[in-house]
């Protein structure tokens, strides 16, 4: 298992540096000058030339990619643009809410679509089958953002139950995580829902009631249990989609994470942020489909990794 863990690590540079190159030349070609907006709109050309200077705008790509790297490699994001705080802190600020809101949205998404996605297997064709899999499809079909306006419409605005947006108390996590979370829930429904009629016409299943197996430990220790290969599969991607697709929630709800920051960093041409938030994102990636390797063995003894 180390041997393999340190092959996968050491398969991930290439990728993160084609991320890297990929990144500095996305930001790089926003339109929009920089060096304009940190000057501001009085400045004159001799003002704007000396910040580009400054910030090292003036030099070839080339050589300000090679810094670029070289700063990464030193754990050196640089100097965000807008607020000249260290980027390593404008992220620490915001990391934290972005993540609680993923992991509470990926909790209930989770524990709901399989519940879901198992009683619409085992009872498949009936009614409990017939509603569970039109609440997966109306939760797939419903736009985050649209969901979320209309959530903030009914629960803040006319009844006034919740907070439009913000950070603080558990009430504010309850209309983003449930925005966040529902179209997961209905992927993992309908994604339960198939594993485990797959898995319920194997041998071993049929010979587990042939012995008499009680049905409940038929269906949550044999069925279950050897459905969760392709399961983990997909909440792995799906938390991962969750942590980059919180942007939209996050502007909507007016929620302090990386995402709104992102969006920020964007509307202000912001590169040191942006290459290190895109930079974050897809290590992310890396790290969890790792994580989902590891699970695999877990979930299954029968898998070894040499």
């Amino acid at each position: 298992m180390l041997s393999f863990l340190i092959k996968r690590l050491l398969g991930t540079i290439p990728v993160v540096l084609m991320v890297m190159i990929a990144v500095f030349a996305f930001v790089h070609l926003l339109p929009g000058d920089p060096a304009r907006l940190v000057a501001g709109p009085e400045a004159t050309a001799q003002d704007v030339a000396a910040v580009r200077t400054a910030l090292g705008l003036d030099r070839p790509l080339p050589q300000q990619f090679l810094t670029y790297v070289g700063n990464t490699l030193q754990g050196d994001f640089g100097t965000s643009l807008r607020t000249r705080r260290p980027v390593v802190d404008e992220i620490g600020m915001r990391l934290m809410p972005t993540v609680w809101l993923t992991l509470f949205a990926m909790l209930w998404a989770v524990a709901l679509g399989l519940l879901i996605g198992v009683v619409s297997a085992v009872r498949r064709g009936r009614w409990q089958d017939y509603g569970g899999m039109i609440l997966a499809v109306s939760g797939i079909s419903f736009p985050p953002f649209w969901l979320g306006l209309l959530l903030i419409n009914l629960f803040s605005v006319r009844l006034g139950w919740l907070p439009t947006g913000g950070y603080g108390t558990w009430q504010h996590f309850l209309m983003p995580s449930f925005t966040l979370g529902l179209g997961v829930a209905a992927v993992m429904a309908r994604f339960t829902r198939s594993a485990f009629i797959e898995i319920a016409r194997e041998d071993y299943v049929r010979t587990a009631r042939a012995k008499g197996v009680p049905e409940r430990r038929v269906i949550w220790r044999h069925s279950l249990r050897n459905a969760l290969i392709p399961i983990i599969t997909m909440v792995g991607l799906q938390f991962g989609f969750l942590l980059g697709g919180s942007i939209v929630i996050e502007a909507v709800f007016a929620w302090p994470g990386v995402g709104r920051l992102l969006v920020d960093s964007v509307s202000y041409r912001d590169y040191p942020v942006i290459q290190a938030l895109v930079l974050m994102f897809s290590i992310q990636f890396i790290l969890i489909n790792l994580l989902v390797d590891v699970l695999y063995v877990l979930a299954n003894p029968e898998i070894r990794y040499q």
